[in-house]
Formats: structure tokens, C-alpha cells, sequence
């Protein structure tokens, strides 16, 4: 295997429509080696127009990018290394392989074409064929194959280049569920193996989440946040960042604040909830949108007094646990709770929440308040 390269990028923009759409807004990254990093973010934000820059399809408008040591495309646009001399391998939602050859012939014509010996060839084939769960299948053509096979396929077509840069686009794309959480477990299984740095480009966050070491999350050509999953999940720095990393999705409300015995109060219609101690000098005359996570809210009596009520509309089995939509002075929430509390959930419900678990968000920029 070759050396790891980590990715530099520095002021990356792509421009259309003289300079008038932004498709990347000034990008900067750093991709630390043997990385999995995932670009996630909604459709137009950016993510596969970074991943077309970094393999070299799309030429930006201005900035650099560097690949290891090499330079692969300067600011001035003096310095571009062609696609097919930066040692990357691409796939692709769409498979593209070639339905004539087998699964051998579609593994090995990359190898064949710089003239490997064919010894080196079979092993290399063979070698990647087992790691996938292919070997099987080298003798079958495209046609015979599933999807999950031909996915698995493709990968091996470009694993078996030894690749010091593995980019994948929305790849797992065209296969159901089931396959889908299989082949991520492939994925990420010879990605540790090999160790070599990934970039994969997807907008399911669970993606994100189960395959990513770090995750940048972009929205209009621009970095919203990165970091681990667990610091989006647990600190998102924006309403943005924080409704579109989880599942089920994180509940918003828009509150007032009072202060009482020293903290802050949440308010929202005659509901209220308690806040932190530590962020009540920082909520002085503020409008907030607070963030509860569904799994943060636990089961309360309806007697307590800093407990919310609300109507349950809907109940969820989730199988070990359950998801209930329940109605808040006209705002429809959801919690997860063991489904072994399913009998303590009826026509209403009392909630709490831990006042440390609260995120809490300027109710004008939608930044979180530290």
C-alpha cells in the first residue's frame, strides 16, 4: 500500500454565472491521513462539487488544493495534475461497470492498462475479492449480480489499485436498507484495515454518523461545522447543524426567558422549563429557541411541577423502545422512552428534561449560546 496523503484545501470557490452563484463559498480543509471523512449537508450545498475539485473533474474558480506533498492545483492555476496521476480512486452512486467483462475482467482492467504483471494482477484481485466477499463471484458477469454485489464490485475496482486517496459519491445509494447497512459495515471495515484517507460524499445523516471519524457539514457552498459525530450531535453550533444531525429529529421551541431562584426559565406559552444556572447572565433579554433531543426528555408524574404536560397524539413501537408525539401548548414534540414505559404513556404525558441537556440557540442568529 502507498503512502497515506492527508488533503489540504484553502480557499476553495467554484463560481458560475460570473461569480454571481457560489457553488463553493472560499473552502478550507484539512484531512488528517487515514481519515474517513464524511461531506454531509442538503442537495446544492456543496459537498460533491469539493469531492469533483479534490479528484480533479472540476476545475475551481480560485484556490488550492494539495494531495500529500503535491500540489494538485494552484492558486493561479499555473500548477493542475491531471485526475489519472493523483493516485485516487472514485465510486459512484451508479456502478459503471463493464456489463461484457466479469467481475475478474472489471477488477483487473485498471491494472492491466499500466501493464502489471499478470501475477501481481491476480493477486491483487484475489486479494481484495476475498476481503469483500466477492471471490465467488469473479467468474459471473455485471448482469448476474445483485446490487449489493455489484456495489461491492465497484469497490473492489477501486481498491485494488492501491489508492492513496479513496473519494466516494453518494455510493450506497441504489441499494435497499438491508444492503445498505451491510455494505457500510464492509466499507468501514476495510477502510481500518487499509488505512488509507476517504472522502464520502452522502446526505443521510446516519451515514454520516456510523461511517465517519470526522464530518463536515456544509449548507450554500460553505462549512457549517466538522468534528467527530458525537460533537455535532452534542454541541451543534447552530439551529441548522442541530436539526439536521440526529434521528428522530431534534424538537425546537421558541421561548422567553425569566429568571427565578438564580437560573434561567424557559418559557412557552404557560409552559415553562428550567435552565442552567451557568447561562443565565448570558440570556438577559434574550429571545431563544431551545433544542431537546427526543431521547432527552424523561418520563415525569403528572404531579410534578416543573414537569411539561401534553396530549399524546401518536405512539411509535420501535421495538425496544418507542417514539411519542405528543402536543405542548400547540407544539407537537416527540420522545423516545424503553418500550417497557409504553403503560406509563396514555392520553397525556409529563416530561422532563435535564437542564445540562438543553441546547440552547440566539432566538435571532440561530447560534448556540455557549
Amino acid at each position: 500500500m502507498s503512502a497515506v496523503p492527508s488533503v489540504s484545501v484553502r480557499n476553495l470557490t467554484v463560481a458560475y454565472n460570473k461569480g454571481r452563484t457560489l457553488a463553493l463559498d472560499n473552502l478550507n480543509l484539512d484531512i488528517r491521513d487515514g481519515e474517513f471523512c464524511v461531506f454531509l449537508g442538503p442537495s446544492g450545498c456543496g459537498k460533491t462539487t469539493a469531492l469533483l475539485c479534490i479528484a480533479g473533474l472540476l476545475v475551481p474558480t480560485s484556490g488550492s488544493i494539495k494531495i500529500g506533498d503535491q500540489v494538485v492545483i494552484s492558486d493561479d492555476k499555473k500548477t493542475f495534475v491531471r485526475p489519472q496521476e493523483r493516485n485516487i480512486a472514485m465510486v459512484f452512486q451508479e456502478y459503471a461497470l463493464y456489463p461484457s467483462m466479469t467481475v475478474r475482467g472489471n477488477m483487473a482492467f485498471a491494472l492491466e492498462n499500466k501493464k502489471y504483471p499478470r501475477e501481481e494482477i491476480d493477486r491483487k484481485v484475489n486479494s481484495i475479492a476475498n476481503m469483500l466477499g466477492i471471490e465467488q463471484l469473479l467468474d459471473r458477469k455485471p448482469a448476474q449480480l445483485s446490487g449489493g454485489q455489484r456495489q461491492r464490485v465497484a469497490l473492489g475496482r477501486a481498491l485494488v489499485r492501491d489508492p492513496s486517496l479513496f473519494l466516494l459519491d453518494e455510493p450506497l445509494g441504489n441499494l435497499d436498507a438491508k444492503l445498505r447497512e451491510q455494505v457500510r459495515f464492509e466499507l468501514k471495515r476495510i477502510q481500518r484495515q487499509l488505512g488509507v484517507t476517504t472522502i464520502y460524499v452522502t446526505h443521510d445523516q446516519t451515514e454520516a454518523m456510523t461511517l465517519a471519524d470526522r464530518i463536515v457539514l456544509m449548507k450554500d457552498g460553505k462549512v457549517m461545522q466538522q468534528g467527530s459525530p458525537k460533537d455535532l450531535y452534542n454541541r451543534p453550533i447552530n439551529t441548522f447543524v442541530a436539526g439536521f444531525v440526529g434521528t428522530p429529529k431534534i424538537n425546537f421551541l421558541e421561548c422567553g426567558v425569566t429568571a427565578k431562584e438564580n437560573r434561567p426559565y424557559f418559557n412557552f406559552g404557560r409552559s415553562s422549563l428550567p435552565g442552567s444556572p451557568s447561562l443565565k447572565a448570558k440570556l438577559s433579554g434574550k429571545a431563544c429557541v431551545i433544542g431537546i433531543r427526543p431521547s432527552d426528555f424523561a418520563l415525569a408524574d403528572m404531579s410534578d411541577p416543573e414537569a411539561i404536560k401534553g396530549t399524546v397524539e401518536l405512539i411509535e413501537p420501535m421495538g425496544d423502545e418507542i417514539l411519542v408525539h405528543f402536543m405542548v401548548e400547540n407544539h407537537l414534540l416527540v420522545g423516545k422512552f424503553d418500550a417497557a414505559d409504553e403503560d406509563r404513556v396514555c392520553e397525556r404525558v409529563a416530561v422532563k428534561v435535564d437542564p445540562e441537556k438543553l441546547h440552547v440557540f440566539d432566538g435571532k442568529t440561530g447560534d448556540r449560546i455557549a
